[in-house]
């Protein structure tokens, strides 16, 4: 049942980073944008850990993972630039 959860809360995490920050050049699609979600999350966390200052439970764990999404959104699109 943890992996259901985790690509519900992706899915959301996921969404709201890309309301946030929209553009043409974003991951379309549920998959993705679950995807998007849960690297963000891992980010976040792996940021959280290494800093050693940040909480990754409860509310801050939800806003650290939308924050996660939003890096993990702005790499992607530097990656993948709309070709010209």
């Amino acid at each position: 049942m943890g992996i259901i959860w985790t690509i519900i809360i992706g899915a959301i995490v996921g969404a709201i980073a890309k309301f946030i920050m929209p553009g043409g050049n974003e991951p379309k699609g549920f998959i993705l944008t679950a995807i998007l979600g849960i690297v963000g999350a891992l980010v976040a966390n792996w940021i959280a850990n290494n800093i050693g200052i940040l909480g990754t439970q409860g509310v801050w764990g939800f806003v650290s993972s939308i924050i996660g999404a939003i890096i993990v959104l702005v790499i992607y699109g530097m990656v993948f630039k709309p070709k010209a």
